[in-house]
């Protein structure tokens, strides 16, 4: 080979790297690969939940307000989204990925002694939070919460309670409300579902007396009059919502339930922002507004660092609460 040729071939290789090299962005990512062009959701959780329902809603405002061009939803369920959890930390460090997570997680991470907890992710934005719901069957002879205390207190193995995975929200207000109304929280016969449609199953087939989930995976059934709600777990009443809360019955007990995202960890602080600026304009946008006002979610926006110093903090808050109610 001649030295023209061999410095040819040189040329065509160093172009070809340098070619590589412009094909990569400030925050890291390859070009036209970013989160504005793909970005994939993991919901922790089968569809038709709290999380796949979170999920879907922030598909269709980030595009509808042209803020990603392509967003896919991916369902991870199990374990209350720690098997989703454990999958989504062992990615490799792509700013195109978020996770949704929640309360239910935080409890599902300590109940389960979950090697993987939300510290191994990159907190990105907590979005909206929403409130459980404790309802009966309409036929149930509970009208209302005081009179289901009171056969509670009387026999609280008999009165079957009917929620989502164990350590979630739905078991931790179980344990609260129990507390709360002085039954001692281990006596609780709580029995744990994969969602909200088989804790309808088992309130409708009388396997349980009462059920607790979020309330909007239940208001279909509660405006059709086949489900009565008795109480719902917000400190104040939520607009929207005609249902009376545990505080306004005599039960000093509220529990939100907030939802967010987080990305794996490794991205650089370069994809961390851009992923939190891609999420701030999709809370900002009618779009979303719209969805926060549907779902009856309460605005709870908070980002970066902010996000996870609460993260910490309600772990923690969450942890003590588990402790206390011997779950």
């Amino acid at each position: 080979m001649s030295k023209k040729t061999v410095l040819a071939a040189l040329g065509v290789v160093v172009t070809l790297t340098l070619t590589g090299f412009a094909a990569v962005d400030a925050s890291g990512s390859v070009a036209g690969q970013g989160p504005r062009t793909n970005l994939t959701l993991t919901a922790p959780a089968a569809p038709g939940g709290g999380w796949d329902l979170a999920s879907r809603e922030s598909q269709q405002a980030l595009r509808a307000e042209s803020i990603v061009n392509n967003v896919q939803v991916v369902n991870v369920p199990g374990a209350g989204g720690t098997i989703g959890l454990t999958r989504f930390v062992g990615i490799r460090p792509e700013p195109t990925q978020l996770m949704m997570t929640g309360t239910v997680m935080e409890g599902a991470i300590t109940v389960n002694s979950s090697d993987t907890t939300l510290a191994d992710t990159t907190p990105i934005a907590r979005l909206a939070e929403d409130y459980e719901v404790l309802i009966v069957p309409a036929e149930s002879p509970f009208r209302t919460l005081e009179e289901f205390l009171t056969a509670w207190r009387v026999d609280p193995h008999g009165q079957a309670v009917g929620g989502g995975g164990l350590g979630g929200t739905d078991h931790l207000l179980a344990g609260l409300v129990a507390q709360g109304a002085g039954i001692d929280p281990a006596e609780v016969n709580y029995i744990s579902y994969a969602g909200g449609g088989e804790v309808l199953t088992a309130l409708l087939s009388g396997t349980v007396a009462i059920g607790i989930s979020g309330y909007n995976e239940f208001s279909d059934q509660i405006d059709a009059g086949n489900l009565r709600a008795l109480a719902v777990s917000a400190e104040r009443p939520v607009p929207g919502i005609a249902v009376p809360t545990l505080v306004d019955q005599g039960v000093d007990v509220a529990l939100p339930n907030w939802r967010g995202l987080v990305a794996p960890p490794g991205i650089t602080a370069q994809q961390r922002d851009e992923l939190i600026a891609v999420v701030g304009e999709m809370v900002r946008s009618p779009s979303w507004q719209d969805t926060l006002a549907r779902n009856n979610w309460e605005d709870a926006f908070l980002a970066g660092d902010e996000f996870g110093a609460f993260l910490a903090e309600d772990q923690a808050r969450v942890n003590r609460i588990i402790e206390e109610l011997g779950l």
